[in-house]
């Protein structure tokens, strides 16, 4: 079988189990929901509400209905891309929840990926270039470090120390409380900013921003060091790599032009992976800074009980990672020809 049409197999089959992936995710979502303790008609009405105003009310969600109807009811309604209504805002679709909550973790998601990238390809490189050094050894605690502090208690020191001790940076929020924020039709504040030409909002929107990615970015970018670190000390071992220094071409040219190109492979999958995740909500990171994406929301609407969202919401998460994960496949294929599948 010819290279192009093992890989039009493999898309077909990665395509086909795509929904297999994310039916799993959701049924496993939908038990431990409903197994974990806890009622989410005591989460809307209060323990004091009457036991009338409790069952007619879970009537009205169908939660009364057996578990297996409740299941197949859900199946039905995801084929028909509903994922129905919050429980705890009334009248608020979960569709609406992720329009009005996921373009600020995309926001998040995409300076803290730039951050990481720019930290740790830096270091990486830095580190392969000089193997066995203190810098070597610096970069390698660095890696381990940022990989192993918890975003949440790393969060909580970075506050205390840029915003309530040195006041660089807000507290938390996404935009000045008490401020018109940006108002366009991406729902990304730095976007929606440069396309008003409000350079006011833009800085505050910034200003924000600027703490949580930096934070994240930190913590993942020890993830990326190590890659390209490794892959990097392989790749100046390579023949090619030997054979540009005989001819006499500078150290930093065969560094850059030559062997990271081809040590950055290794990193789309990660790139694109992570990125993904983020996606899916920086939970701790958003929660510890109040920050209101769709992590925070997926956080709160745990807290009460709200089935809906918290399938809707995983749902879309799930898509997400299952379509980054074939993209990110598919594109290694194309940029590097030595895969085989």
């Amino acid at each position: 079988m010819s290279r192009s049409k093992a890989l039009q197999y493999y898309i077909l089959t990665r395509v086909l189990l795509a929904p297999l992936m994310v039916w799993l995710i959701v049924t496993l979502v939908f038990l431990l929901l409903r197994a974990t303790p806890g009622d989410p008609v005591d989460a809307i009405y209060g323990a004091r509400a009457s036991a009338e105003a409790k069952a007619q009310l879970r009537q009205q969600l169908g939660l009364d209905l057996p578990l297996g109807l409740q299941y197949l009811n859900y199946l039905g309604s995801l084929l028909q891309l509903d994922l129905g209504t919050s429980l705890t805002s009334r009248g608020q679709t979960v569709w609406d929840i992720i329009g009005l909550h996921f373009p600020a973790t995309v926001e998040l998601a995409v300076c803290s990926m730039a951050v990481a990238l720019a930290i740790g390809i830096t270091i990486g490189t830095l580190s392969a270039s000089r193997p066995n050094t203190p810098l070597d050894v610096v970069a390698r605690l660095f890696s381990i470090i940022t990989y192993s502090v918890p975003p949440f208690w790393a969060g909580m020191i970075l506050q205390l120390i840029f915003a309530v001790e040195l006041q660089w940076f807000p507290l938390g929020t996404r935009f000045s409380l008490g401020e018109a924020p940006p108002n366009g039709p991406t729902g990304l504040y730095l976007i929606d900013s440069l396309l008003s030409g409000n350079l006011g909002q833009l800085w505050v929107s910034i200003h924000h921003l600027a703490l949580p990615s930096l934070t994240l970015g930190l913590l993942l970018s020890g993830i990326f060091e190590r890659i390209v670190r490794v892959n990097l000390q392989q790749t100046l071992k390579a023949d090619y790599v030997e054979a540009a220094k005989a001819r006499g071409i500078p150290e930093l040219r065969i560094l850059l032009s030559h062997a990271l190109k081809n040590a950055l492979i290794p990193v789309i999958t990660i790139l694109g992976l992570t990125l993904a995740a983020l996606l899916g909500g920086a939970v701790l990171t958003e929660v510890t800074f109040s920050w209101p994406g769709l992590g925070n929301r997926l956080y709160e609407a745990i807290s009460d009980r709200d089935y809906t969202t918290v399938q809707g919401v995983v749902v879309f998460f799930a898509s997400i990672v299952v379509m980054a994960s074939i993209a990110i496949d598919i594109l290694n294929a194309y940029v590097d020809p030595r895969i085989r599948y």
